[in-house]
């Protein structure tokens, strides 16, 4: 009798007003508030990829407006058969990812655990690791020219040790202007993964690591069976996307090099936009364009199956 007179006093639930909007009245309203976003996407993405679909099929150049029309596959079958251009910098491209790439993540990795652990000062170590990721390709370029100036920069005081020769300009000697460039680009691309990886190794529980202290496990082994499986996600993810950066490269090694001595620093991006922008042959590059667009594409959908990213349990 007590429970049901308990029951009895419950209030009832307030009556829904007629014509209040619920969920199941309004389906849509989800997709009508992000459509905005969504035409935008349309607008500033979607016409300029597809624009550039539509000039590869075609010879556009304003400068010879009388050889201007539809051209189908003439400028796809003369970048692998005749272009040997096109090779040359595909070549240094693929070569200029992996050797930046690589170096940056065993770079970034190693400053990530270093600025994890707790010392004195560690939040302005903190600001002067990322600092750089802060400074853009242009204003980068031009810091590594003064550093490399053969009157100012490292080479003077080099030569004052009695290292090298004076007058001597690593971004004109072919022997040297790779490395120099990938110092340079080292500068600003190795606080990225810094960034990401130090956020991904602070969810680590520490839990993991006594645990492993007390099973005998030493720093090495705790680094292999612990820090790695949790960072693989993290590292998949960066590596991916500085590739694609890398891959696309070209306000620093405009401004640092201009694609040279000789050719030597020509990245496929910056071979496209000297032939856009210079030799005025947009449809030719926007050929180029998809070539490129397709190789990165392809390489990505291989490199996130084969890493099964986002597939294991940390």
């Amino acid at each position: 009798m007590a429970q049901a007179a308990a029951v009895a006093k419950q209030p009832a639930p307030p009556r829904r007003r007629r014509g209040s909007a619920t969920p199941r009245t309004l389906p849509y309203l989800p997709y009508l508030l992000i459509a905005p976003a969504g035409l935008l996407m349309l607008g500033f993405i979607a016409y300029p990829v597809l624009s550039v679909f539509y000039y590869s099929l075609r010879n556009f150049n304003p400068t010879k407006p009388w050889r201007n029309g539809y051209a189908g596959f003439d400028n796809f079958v003369q970048i692998f058969t005749k272009d040997t251009q096109f090779w040359d910098t595909l070549t240094f491209s693929a070569k200029w990812v992996v050797v930046e790439v690589g170096l940056q993540l065993l770079f970034g990795l190693a400053l990530a655990l270093i600025v994890n652990q707790t010392f004195v000062g560690r939040a302005l170590g903190r600001a002067l690791v990322f600092s750089p990721w802060a400074v853009s390709g242009v204003l980068t370029s031009a810091i590594w020219v003064l550093l490399y100036n053969s009157q100012t920069g490292i080479t003077r005081y080099l030569a004052d040790m009695g290292v090298g020769e004076y007058g001597t300009s690593w971004l004109s000697d072919t022997s040297t202007v790779f490395p120099a460039a990938v110092i340079a680009d080292l500068w600003r691309g190795v606080p990225f993964f810094a960034i990401l990886i130090l956020a991904d190794l602070q969810s680590v529980s520490k839990d993991l690591y006594e645990a492993a202290e007390v099973d005998g496990a030493g720093r090495l082994r705790q680094f292999f069976h612990i820090t790695l499986p949790h960072l693989k996600d993290a590292i998949v993810l960066s590596t991916l996307l500085r590739a694609v950066w890398e891959f696309n490269n070209v306000d620093l090694l405009y401004t640092l090099t201009g694609g040279g001595p000789a050719g030597e620093t020509t990245t496929l991006p910056l071979y496209i936009a000297n032939t856009s922008v210079d030799a005025h042959n947009f449809g030719y590059a926007s050929a180029l364009t998809t070539v490129a667009f397709t190789i990165l594409l392809f390489f990505s959908i291989v490199y996130l199956r084969l890493s099964k990213f986002g597939g294991g349990d940390k």
